[in-house]
């Protein structure tokens, strides 16, 4: 299982954290390690799949999102 690091923007309150954890779980792709403002941590099986699903509910959050490293 790979561990997938997250740079999410517009990531501002505790709220923030809550929608972004949300988001990530509902991709069905992901376990979700962290969430903290500006970051993400989760670690996925299916690494290119998983990164995609999780960029997508992102988005659909409305949180612009890129892996960081």
């Amino acid at each position: 299982m790979a561990e997938i690091h997250l740079r999410i923007d517009g990531m501002h309150c505790g709220s923030c954290i809550r929608r972004v954890t949300q988001a990530l779980n509902s991709s069905g792709a992901v376990k979700v390690e962290e969430v903290r403002l500006g970051a993400a941590r989760f670690s996925a099986s299916d690494e290119p799949a998983a990164v995609d699903a999780a960029l997508a509910a992102l988005s659909k959050a409305g949180y612009a999102a890129h892996v960081d490293g």
